[in-house]
């Protein structure tokens, strides 16, 4: 399966403000990949409770879905990392290499809705496949809406050693550097230091 954004998916996208569903589903990559970033203290994927506190608040999840789900999801947590690594050192193809496989082997189905009185707008279709195959299918098919839509630069990983957790880039020009502000203040402290120590050397 491949995604293209077609005209009419456009222009529900401008209709929604830029920010449609479909679009803010790659914030669900983005939360899983990050339960473990490289050089954290912990992995935050390791129990049910973890799983419940990963997936939407309002989805009911039994006990069993959330056991089940948890291997599911972390199986395919290092595939979504790859995504955002290689799309973040340029490597656009890789990246999409990578995202047509999830899709193929987490289809999407979709449906029109107007819930909430939102207007028509496109979303995931509910499914009897378990909520974490569920979780999963929204993600890549959120990063597959991220790159055809905008480009696969805009997945990054945060620039601030030693962090390596993900972002969508959602800045008008693409210049999103960061996980957080957090990040950003101690990369920019320590590239200063950096200087300080640079020209009490020369």
């Amino acid at each position: 399966m491949v995604i293209h954004a077609s005209p009419a998916i456009r222009r529900a996208d401008r209709g929604h403000g830029g920010r449609m569903e479909i679009l803010a589903y790659a914030d669900r990559a983005v939360e899983l990949v990050n339960t473990d970033v490289p050089g954290a203290d912990r992995d935050y994927l390791s129990s049910e409770q973890d799983v419940r506190r990963l997936l939407p608040a309002a989805w009911t999840i039994t006990r069993q879905a959330a056991e089940d789900g948890l291997r599911e999801l972390r199986e395919v947590r290092p595939r979504l990392r790859r995504v955002f690594e290689q799309a973040a050192a340029g490597n656009g193809r890789s990246a999409v290499q990578a995202v047509n496989k999830l899709l193929g082997d987490f289809p999407a189905s979709l449906s029109i809705s107007d819930h909430d009185d939102d207007g028509w707008h496109m979303h995931l279709a509910d499914a009897d496949s378990g909520p974490a195959r569920r979780f999963v299918t929204g993600a890549a098919l959120g990063l597959a809406y991220t790159i055809a839509e905008r480009g696969p630069e805009r997945l990054g990983v945060c620039e601030a050693t030693p962090c390596r957790a993900v972002f969508v880039d959602t800045t008008t020009n693409s210049s999103r550097r960061y996980c957080s502000d957090r990040c950003a203040t101690r990369a920019n402290v320590a590239a200063y230091r950096a200087r300080k120590r640079a020209a009490a050397l020369s």
